[in-house]
Formats: C-alpha cells, structure tokens, sequence
C-alpha cells in the first residue's frame, strides 16, 4: 500500500451520487475524490452497480441524481485522458485484427480518416507492447491467444495514450493466478509511471491487496469508502449486508465468509463468499 494518502486535484470526483433502475436503488449519496497516483479498488456482489459505476465515468450511463466530475470537467464520452480495460471477452476464431493493431487503436484512435499510423505511432505501439509483455504475438491475430495474452493487450491499448485515469472493469476475470498476478502488476507499474489513478472492480481483492490504497465497497444499497483495514472488517460488512459476516485475515490475504448465524439470510451473499475467497 501507499506510504502516504495521493494528494494533487482530483482527476475523478463525485457529489451526491445515484443510481437507480426503476425503484431499485443500487446507491445515493456517493461522495467520492480520487487523486492522481490512488489505486481504488470496488468490491461489492453483482448486481450493486459497479460496472455502472465506470458506466456513468464514462459517460455512457447517466446518474439518477449527483454529478461526476473528470479531470476537473463535467463528463464526457470519449476522453483521451481516460483509458478503460473492459471485462474479458474472447475473440471469436477468424477475427483479423492483429494485438498490434488494438493498441495502435489506444495511440490514436480518436482521429477521423484511415488508420495509416505514423513512425511516431509505431514507436509509441513498440514501446507498449514491449511495456506488457506482448512483443512476441503482436503480429498475432488476437483471437488466436490465450486469455492472459488477450489481457495484455487489452491493457496495453488502454494504456496506450497514457491515460491519467485507467477505469478497469474485472480485468481478472477467467485468468489463472499467474496471469491475474501479472495484469495487476501491469496495471500498477502504469499507475507509478505516470502518477496516474486507477479504479478497478473485482469480485476478489487479494491479487492486488498490496497496491490499493483505498476500497469502495458497494452492498445491499449501501456503500464505504476507506483503506482496506477500516473497510474489510466484520462489523462493517455485517452492517452492510444486514447479516453477520466474518472477515477473516491469513497469509496475507484476506476471506469474507457468513457466518453460520447468517446463513440462508441473505442468498446473494452465500452465493457470493460462503465459504470461498471473495474479497
């Protein structure tokens, strides 16, 4: 974790944040400033909005109530000062487009006409590709790699543009240990290269315990925000979800698990952590 709290302008801030479908509420009153340099972590079950949550950053889903803020300005659909890792979605088999190619897409993709890339462009493509580890296949159809290599360059073309906002949706989704370790860490190297801030959602904190500086937990309409030792507690979650939960701390990693009390409660929950690594 970081020595010291991030400081400088926020490059991300919310005021009174909300979000609804219909009358279910997924959260209100969501105060939050993310500075350059902080590792955000969104931890919560499906459901609770944090895709929408990167959504609405993104300027593609619009907020129930509240105002979000990006890089000091009202937010907009594509800007260049955000990058974005999706969820993992294989290529179906045949697509032509080359891992080069996608991160030639991250360099300058915003500009009209064909897509002819300059010496600078394939430098910059050189230098990240290289960056994640993608040299070796970057001639390669994307669709022929695997899915830690399909990750890389996803990664690298979010990356690409140097972005001071890096929005990453489950990166780790369907990758081994090995790989969810490596797309971490490259996303992490990004963030202390350029003092950029990164937000990412997972559904299991413990790959990138150590780089996060604080969490935003979203839960039964409910939210916290804080490091991960105010936030990750048994009291705080049991509050959360409205049934006794336990937080467990081993080995350096952490398991949240419902406590026998609780169980059958909350089915969303016990799906979501019994008995299992979650958070």
């Amino acid at each position: 974790m970081a020595a010291a709290a991030p400081t400088g302008d926020p490059v991300l801030e919310l005021e009174g944040g909300a979000l609804a479908f219909g009358d279910r509420t997924l959260w209100s009153g969501l105060n939050l400033k993310v500075r350059p340099g902080e590792f955000l972590a969104v931890l919560g079950p499906n459901g609770t909005g944090k895709t929408s949550l990167l959504r609405s950053v993104l300027g593609q889903q619009k907020l129930t109530s509240g105002r979000i803020k990006v890089l000091g300005r009202p937010v907009e659909r594509g800007s260049r000062g955000v990058g974005y890792v999706p969820q993992q979605k294989l290529m179906e088999r045949g697509t032509p487009v080359r891992a080069r190619d996608l991160v030639t897409f991250g360099v300058d993709g915003t500009r009209w006409g064909l897509p002819v890339p300059s010496r600078a462009t394939r430098r910059r493509v050189d230098e990240v590709l290289e960056a994640v580890g993608a040299t070796s296949f970057a001639d390669a159809p994307v669709a022929t790699l695997s899915g830690g290599e399909q990750q890389r360059v996803r990664v690298g073309q979010a990356i690409a543009g140097d972005p001071q906002l890096l929005l990453c949706d489950e990166p780790l989704i369907s990758l081994d240990l090995q790989h969810q370790r490596e797309v971490s860490e490259l996303i992490d190297q990004q963030r202390k290269r350029l003092n950029s801030a990164v937000v990412f959602v997972t559904h299991d904190v413990n790959p990138i315990l150590d780089m996060v500086d604080r969490v935003l937990y979203l839960a039964g309409g409910r939210f916290r925000v804080g490091p991960p030792d105010e936030v990750l507690r048994s009291e705080v979650l049991s509050y959360m979800y409205n049934t006794p939960v336990e937080v467990i701390r081993t080995r350096g990693r952490v398991v949240v698990i419902q406590s026998p009390e609780g169980y059958g409660v909350h089915d969303h929950l016990e799906h979501h952590v019994r008995g299992g690594l979650y958070s």
